[in-house]
């Protein structure tokens, strides 16, 4: 099972709306004679990959899998159904799948033809990797992971606006490769005017993560890297409010516009995941970010330190108000990790909960 949770991993980023799944067989023998993880969504599962390698000799062997196999027709027909044509004796699985389409389904179909069931091998490490996955099938919300670069004291830019770069090369990368891990990452409106970002993994992603923009008003400059969509497309949310003159030119750019019930975070992760999004990054600034926090749209935090003083009363922080008014009201967040990225330290962080709840 741990290799197959290894397997599983390679899939990351990639196979959204689906899970990551890897897939170990083994012949009547106990020898390793297949293995294989769903690659992309829309592709083989890691079952059929596995089968394929093992051909005939899966005959009357066990299939250790990650996750409860498949038992609906979506993209790809049902592995349960694979599994029984090739005679597989055993069915070893990490953990159920929460999908309605399935929910046990598998299991019982492939128990009614004989075949042994072991349920719940390494099931907390399945569910860790399957966070964002399991997340949006029960919440209906993509894992939202939120994320800034700060100076020692606390700041993410000057009192004129300036930023780059307080972190360093290092957290930079790290950045890009957390970017290739999700589906889409989030912005608001003032960051495309005051930062004209790109927001790629800068190649290490095919295809990039949607790029979103979530704005209240639509006023945004009529030229932005975000724009030009020949490496990655983008997404414009707004609520039922702006001007159709707005709405034009976003039109005529060839920009994607999605209106929004409301424009607040919650509506638009809803939005995302019916889109099949698992996991989104929010890089916005303060405000957008108080407001995703207060809506339990962040599940994670990713802060990166540098050691830099920026001072400054007016300078800008990394949250806006979050309508607190005594300390002991503030949300807990469990540590999940302390990295060095070359001379900046990476803190990341899990909500104890679903996320910070609405006030």
């Amino acid at each position: 099972m741990q290799r197959a949770l290894q397997l599983a991993a390679l899939g990351a980023g990639r196979t959204s709306p689906n899970p990551l799944v890897g897939c170990v067989l083994l012949d009547a023998q106990g020898q390793l004679v297949g293995e294989g993880f769903h690659a992309v969504a829309g592709g083989p599962h890691a079952e059929v990959m596995a089968l394929r390698q093992a051909g005939e000799r899966a005959r009357g062997g066990t299939a250790v899998v990650t996750l409860e196999p498949c038992c609906h027709h979506g993209r790809t027909p049902p592995c349960s159904e694979a599994l029984l044509a090739a005679g597989i004796a055993r069915v070893v699985v990490a953990m159920d799948d929460p999908d309605p389409r399935v929910a046990g389904g598998g299991l019982a179909q492939l128990q009614r033809a004989g075949v042994e069931v072991i349920r719940g091998v390494a099931e907390a490490e399945a569910r860790a990797l399957n966070r964002a996955f399991l997340h949006r099938v029960q919440s209906g919300r993509p894992l939202g992971l939120l994320k800034w670069a700060m100076s020692l004291d606390g700041r993410t830019a000057l009192p004129n606006g300036s930023s780059q770069w307080i972190s360093g090369a290092e957290a930079r990368g790290w950045v890009h490769r957390l970017r290739a891990g999700c589906d889409a990452v989030i912005v608001g409106g003032g960051t495309v005017r005051h930062d004209n970002p790109l927001l790629t993994s800068r190649g290490q992603r095919n295809p990039e993560p949607l790029r979103v923009v979530l704005s209240r008003s639509l006023e945004l400059p009529r030229q932005a890297q975000l724009w030009q969509q020949a490496e990655a497309a983008t997404l414009v949310a707004h609520g039922p409010e702006v001007e159709a003159a707005q709405r034009h030119w976003l039109d005529q750019a060839g920009v994607e516009r999605l209106e929004l019930p409301r424009c607040e975070p919650g509506d638009l992760l809803e939005a995302l995941a019916a889109r099949g999004c698992n996991q989104v990054l929010w890089e916005c600034g303060p405000a957008l970010a108080a407001s995703a926090l207060r809506q339990g749209c962040v599940q994670r935090i990713a802060a990166v330190v540098a050691p830099k003083l920026l001072g400054g009363a007016a300078a800008r922080t990394p949250l806006g108000d979050l309508g607190l008014v005594e300390v002991n009201q503030a949300e807990a967040w469990t540590p999940a990790g302390l990295q060095r990225l070359g001379t900046d330290w990476l803190w990341q962080l899990n909500a104890d909960g679903p996320g910070c709840p609405p006030r």
